[in-house]
């Protein structure tokens, strides 16, 4: 399995007993959905390794317990700590209306209310406060951030989003 192929499911935080159970501060906002997997993708040396789950279950609501198997004390678990979890994009819960994942509209083009069409989705930076998309327009870059209040329609078939920015907002790129 590629990384390119899966999404970041969570990072293994600390072990949680003597017994090689370990703790996944999961990103996301429904762990609960996450519970009952047979098996994850661990990030071991740039490689994803399958490991397959004995056992799971919500601790503190937000973090993962997992037994996996053929990790049974110290000595195995303590590797993978700090290690990321990973799953294929096809294990995604299917999102509807103006709900997306950010890799899913990678190549949607962008169109505003105001200002027409304004380019092609290259990425979305997450290194800032605010999720901004990063927009091509004829080899200039725009960024607009993901606001709820700005996506006004994603058009998943026609690989499209309306969004509405206020006025000036991409023109300062321009």
């Amino acid at each position: 399995m590629q990384k390119e192929d899966c999404f970041y499911l969570g990072k293994i935080v600390k072990k949680y007993s003597f017994k090689g159970e370990l703790l996944v501060k999961l990103d996301t906002d429904n762990p609960k959905f996450y519970t009952k997997m047979e098996s994850v993708f661990v990030e071991k040396n740039k490689n994803l390794v399958p490991f397959f789950i004995e056992r799971s279950s919500l601790h503190k609501s937000e973090l993962l317990r997992v037994k996996f198997e053929n990790i049974n004390g110290d000595d195995d678990a303590d590797p993978l700590i700090n290690c990321h979890l990973f799953l294929p994009l096809d294990l995604l819960p299917k999102l509807t209306g103006n709900k997306f994942y950010f890799h899913e509209i990678i190549g949607f083009k962008v169109e505003d209310s105001s200002f027409g069409e304004v380019g092609i989705i290259t990425g979305v930076n997450e290194s800032t406060f605010q999720p901004l998309f990063e927009i091509d327009r004829n080899g200039k870059q725009i960024l607009i951030p993901v606001i709820d209040n700005f996506i006004k329609n994603v058009d998943r078939e026609n690989k499209t989003i309306q969004l509405e920015v206020p006025i000036g907002l991409i023109e300062i790129y321009l």
